[in-house]
């Protein structure tokens, strides 16, 4: 039993010296980050969607990772734009009858929204790129767009944000 503790240890140890936990890939030498506010230039937007992605985005970098805010020369800068927001139906339901005709009902929508992002690393200039992002949710019809646009917006941004930052610092 006591060798079995000991072996239990020494893998321990030798895992956390070849893997750091954080999953961070950034190199000792990078400190500083700068996200500058993603402006949203999509024809259909939310008004909020601007700040939410650019404050979420920096949050994400900021501590999730040991790299502080920079004003000037940061390592790492972070810009672009929110380039599509758009709802639509993705699957059709049954007509209902109107005074006017037949109108068809959507029973599911589909928001998209699409993030150009410009990444600079000054340290590693072959690491800098440019990508859009896109993700989606897909929703009930039936639901108040009002009352659930903001949950549906903050799931999609969360998983443009994960690929962001995967791509930037997990480097996966």
């Amino acid at each position: 039993m006591k060798n079995l503790s000991v072996l239990f240890i020494l893998s321990l140890l030798l895992l956390t010296s070849c893997y750091s936990f954080t999953g961070s890939s950034l190199r000792e030498d990078m400190k500083t980050v700068k996200i500058n506010t993603f402006p949203n230039n999509a024809a259909n937007n939310l008004p909020s969607l601007s700040q939410d992605f650019t404050v979420a985005l920096q949050n994400r970098f900021l501590q999730r990772t040991t790299l502080k805010g920079a004003v000037e020369n940061p390592d790492l800068l972070i810009e672009g734009e929110i380039s599509d927001y758009n709802i639509t139906p993705t699957s059709i339901g049954s007509a209902t009858t109107t005074t006017s005709g037949n109108t068809i009902q959507a029973q599911q929508n589909k928001l998209t929204i699409s993030v150009k992002v410009h990444y600079e690393n000054s340290k590693d200039p072959t690491l800098s790129f440019d990508r859009t992002y896109s993700d989606e949710a897909v929703f009930n019809s039936d639901l108040d767009l009002n009352t659930i646009e903001t949950a549906q917006v903050k799931i999609v941004n969360d998983r443009i944000i994960n690929k962001i930052f995967n791509d930037i610092v997990a480097n996966w």
